[in-house]
């Protein structure tokens, strides 16, 4: 994508960005320039660091050129490399103005020396044919550097008059500017190709952000980006410069997302309900059953362009790797950018999403409440797909719903929402499967129509936390408490000491509910594999019990089981009626094919992720530092399980610490 500019943010809150720079000559000296009336005295620039990229040359000494006006000193080239034959420069250093000595002129009145040998300095250095990074930095000048007493050099000069030429052709008006650097911990980004899809798209789309917005997000990213070295972010302009999408994800979404990552459900609730903030979350589940953040962002515009480049913004923080499942809303540009940039992954229409809005599109037809149960009956309660056909075709005929529009789309999309038509998909619990249930925003209660990018921002950080502690109370019950027993099942004895506190008491309601199922016979056997049917008295209309009927395939040799209702797909724990079918084979305990790690209360310990680093190059710091951080989570997570783990993991990072100490003062002395 062409305006696609992956670097550190600079807000520019004000002026217009210029990409045409003066010519840069080797050697330049500085002049004073004075400038009275100095507007955006209050900006600030982040200082330079070894990583930075820039599209170009002229985009690097710009960047530093501002830096320096910022600061109050101007700048030059010193150094440069050529590449011999074709005379394309592949190197710079970029020094101080007060860098270096004049030569000394044979001149009888020549000029004062005005230069201090002044280290500060960065050399920039051209990777990939295209991109220039930052490869050192000295920000230490040996002379005064006084922000506050402003002067503008020669390398400021044509900056300064361009901008005035440029207030004089065009009004005054507040313009809210985002020019994007990035750092090498990012490296990996791949833009986003335009899209060949024949929908229409608007480039013109962009955040319509209010006064202090911008302001608001900036800060926030350079703070976190200060205090959370792992934390990702990335930002989308137009060719006018306004921001059109933006994505970020902190260390701990980061880290999830290498647990959490099989089913991923992408939440719009505040696209679909019109909010005023169009934001967009990535969330999975965790070994509780809770909702993770894996990422978040705004978008501009809801066309397949901007959720193309939402999605590969969150494909390259999390190093290219994918989820298996993906629940979104019906959003058909949302579907389109799935397929683009998620082939391999199967996409499924959120069940929740659909039911919420029935009242929306059904609640003013005659005979409404009759219409829902069975839609509701249909949907929750069809075994097979033949079931649910029927059902839906009773609906339809019996309230003269042939011609209804959005009964339609649901029906041509069925496969990709309903239950029956999903019972091969390993949806790890975040797929809503009962009348009872529903998938939440991760930030249902913080956001509502009017919030505000800046009101967001302010509350985010406290929703995070929020969910982290809740996160970290249910590990430490896991871990401490020992689970009342409800039965005296082998099974139920058998996960309470594997699985964490809140899904060993929704496998234990399965357990209860082998005493509710009877009649288990067998009713066919072809070789290894046996069928057999348990009859459940379940809850039906009213006060009453209906007895259904659940097939239940056993497998003898490899001790497999699967039953018609697929709870263990959907859930990832067995059902009541396959512990029916182990229990009738004298099974005593369940096979460990059907007791995930992902419910495990030490899944995190126990199962230290696949960071991709195996072969790590030790000579590329990126590599090193997404290898290092993945590991040093691990430790994280265990010492905030409780009082005695702090203490242990600090006392050994500060032993760790002082090792490092010791070798660098061995290397000085060699």
């Amino acid at each position: 994508m062409k305006n696609l500019k992956l670097m550190e943010a600079v807000c520019l809150n004000s002026e217009p960005v210029f990409d045409d720079c003066e010519e840069y000559e080797d050697g330049e000296d500085y002049s004073v320039v004075e400038h009275d009336n100095e507007k955006d005295s209050k900006k600030e620039y982040p200082q330079p660091t070894v990583g930075l990229e820039f599209g170009s040359f002229d985009e690097a000494y710009e960047f530093y050129n501002m830096y320096g006006k910022e600061q109050g000193f101007g700048i030059r080239v010193s150094n440069s490399w050529f590449r011999s034959k074709r005379k394309d420069r592949y190197r710079a250093k970029l020094s101080c103005s007060n860098a270096g000595f004049k030569k000394k002129s044979g001149a009888n009145h020549p000029r004062p020396e005005t230069r201090t040998g002044c280290p500060a300095m960065l050399v920039i250095k051209l990777v990939d044919s295209k991109r220039w990074r930052i490869v050192e930095v000295q920000l230490q000048h040996n002379h005064t550097v006084s922000p506050e007493i402003r002067r503008f050099y020669k390398s400021h000069k044509k900056m300064i008059l361009a901008a005035e030429k440029q207030q004089e052709l065009t009004p005054v008006t507040e313009v809210h500017t985002i020019k994007l650097y990035r750092t090498s911990i990012d490296a990996g980004f791949q833009e986003v190709e335009e899209t060949d899809s024949q929908l229409p798209v608007d480039t013109s789309k962009h955040l319509e952000l209010k006064e202090g917005d911008a302001h608001a997000l900036y800060n926030y990213f350079c703070r976190m980006k200060l205090t959370n070295p792992n934390f990702f972010y990335l930002m989308d302009l137009n060719d006018e410069a306004c921001l059109r999408n933006v994505f970020w994800a902190d260390a701990r979404s980061r880290a999830a997302f290498n647990y959490f990552s099989d089913a991923v459900a992408i939440d719009t609730t505040s696209l679909r309900n019109k909010y005023e903030i169009p934001l967009i979350s990535f969330v999975g589940v965790n070994n509780h059953g809770q909702p993770v953040l894996l990422g978040c962002g705004f978008l501009g515009h809801d066309s397949v362009e901007y959720f193309v480049w939402m999605l590969k913004s969150w494909q390259t923080c999390m190093l290219g790797r994918h989820p298996q499942v993906i629940l979104t809303d019906q959003l058909k540009p949302l579907q389109i950018a799935v397929s683009k940039v998620f082939p391999q992954a199967r996409h499924c229409y959120c069940l929740s999403y659909i039911i919420q809005r029935v009242p929306e599109k059904l609640g003013g037809l005659k005979g409404y409440e009759s219409m829902k149960a069975q839609l509701y009956k249909a949907v929750y309660n069809s075994l097979k797909i033949t079931e649910f056909e029927s059902s839906w075709g009773q609906m339809i005929s019996q309230h003269g719903l042939k011609d209804n529009k959005w009964l339609q789309s649901l029906f041509e999309d069925r496969e990709k929402w309903v239950p029956v038509y999903l019972k091969d998909i390993s949806f790890m619990g975040i797929m809503p499967i009962k009348e009872s249930e529903s998938f939440g925003a991760f930030f249902d209660s913080y956001v509502h129509k009017h919030t505000s990018f800046k009101e967001f921002v302010d509350k985010y950080d406290l929703a995070l936390q929020r969910r982290h502690l809740k996160e970290a109370m249910a590990d430490m019950e896991s871990r401490s408490s020992s689970f009342e027993l409800k039965t005296k099942c082998k099974f139920e004895l058998q996960l309470s000491r594997i699985f964490t506190k809140e899904i060993f008491r929704k496998f234990q309601t399965e357990v209860e509910g082998m005493y509710s199922c009877f009649n288990t016979r067998q009713v066919n056997i072809n070789g290894p594999i046996m069928t057999f049917v348990v009859k459940e008295r379940v809850d039906s209309e009213g006060s009453e019990k209906e007895i259904r009927q659940f097939e239940v395939l056993y497998e003898t040799t490899q001790v497999e089981v699967r039953c018609i209702c697929s709870l263990f797909n959907f859930k990832g724990y067995l059902c009541r009626h396959a512990l029916n079918v182990l229990n009738y084979n004298g099974v005593e305990d369940i096979p460990s094919k059907y007791i995930l790690p992902h419910w495990y209360k030490d899944y995190k310990r126990k199962f230290p992720v696949d960071s991709g680093l195996s072969h790590v190059d030790v000579n590329n710091p990126v590599e090193l530092y997404n290898h290092l951080h993945i590991r040093v989570m691990q430790v994280v997570e265990e010492g905030a399980q409780s009082e005695e783990h702090y203490k242990a993991v600090l006392q050994e990072l500060e032993a760790l610490l002082n090792r490092f100490s010791l070798v660098d003062d061995n290397l000085i002395a060699l």
